[in-house]
């Protein structure tokens, strides 16, 4: 599958830094015809991502977005309406792992449910409504992908470690819900491939503070995920619709 051919109209989910940065930088450097909607939640913390759409000024559109609102979202898919009717790549880089006083979860004396119903909020529910209110956008005939970045702490058969409940659990679902979302797909616009991707530890504010223990090597500049990332979603073909993908390539236990 060739992003240079087919990936006209691309959608990022939480592009202001990070990984959708990221994917936004690298997309407008490698596509000449290209329609990029990249979306954002405040604006204060998306000041590079402003500064692309400055030099980029035909090609990259912002989009305020609150994952957690499904009104947002509905609102979101309407004004894409106004402007494409087909998209060829979508990527949700949403996620949380920590945030003020949401941290990892060591036992289970740590867990929290209100804690449990962000996660869950954030990094599960967002996808399957973004398959939902996007899903006639990929009623067209050419290959496209719905790709939503998941952790292989999410994967229960790799679970050797224990902790990090509300992460591991909301990743896992969000596993599930991509997993079920192909299957629907496939019956709706069958040509687009539904898939859950392992970035890997990546250099962002999100692994920031557990990096201590992770050997230099597997520490991946923002700049290598998502090259990687790219070259898997390039390359995927319909019989791969419905899995999870590390960044090597390889696939990931459920």
């Amino acid at each position: 599958m060739n992003t240079k051919n087919i990936n006209k109209n691309i959608l990022i989910i939480g592009a202001s830094r990070g990984i959708g940065l990221g994917f936004v930088k690298m997309l407008l450097e490698r596509e000449k015809t290209v329609n990029i909607y990249a979306t954002y939640r405040q604006k204060e913390t998306a000041q590079d991502l402003f500064q692309l759409q400055i030099q980029y000024s035909n090609a990259l559109k912002l989009l305020q977005l609150d994952v957690t609102e499904e009104e947002q979202i509905s609102n979101l898919a309407k004004s894409l309406k106004q402007d494409i009717s087909d998209l060829h790549l979508v990527i949700n880089c949403v996620g949380i792992l920590h945030q003020d006083k949401i941290k990892p979860e060591k036992s289970l004396r740590h867990i929290n449910s209100e804690n449990l119903l962000t996660y869950f909020q954030i990094n599960s529910i967002a996808s399957v409504l973004l398959a939902k209110h996007l899903l006639p956008f990929f009623r067209h005939s050419q290959k496209s992908v719905f790709a939503a970045i998941s952790a292989k702490v999410g994967s229960i058969g790799d679970n050797y470690l224990g902790g990090w409940y509300g992460y591991r659990a909301s990743k896992t679902a969000l596993n599930m819900f991509m997993k079920t979302v192909s299957i629907e797909y496939k019956r709706t616009c069958p040509q687009t491939i539904v898939v859950a991707l392992h970035p890997g530890t990546t250099d962002t504010d999100l692994s920031k503070p557990f990096q201590k223990n992770v050997p230099p090597e597997k520490l991946f500049s923002v700049e290598r995920t998502v090259n990687q990332l790219l070259n898997i979603i390039e390359n995927l073909t319909e019989n791969d619709t419905g899995q999870f993908f590390s960044w090597d390539g390889s696939n990931l236990s459920w």
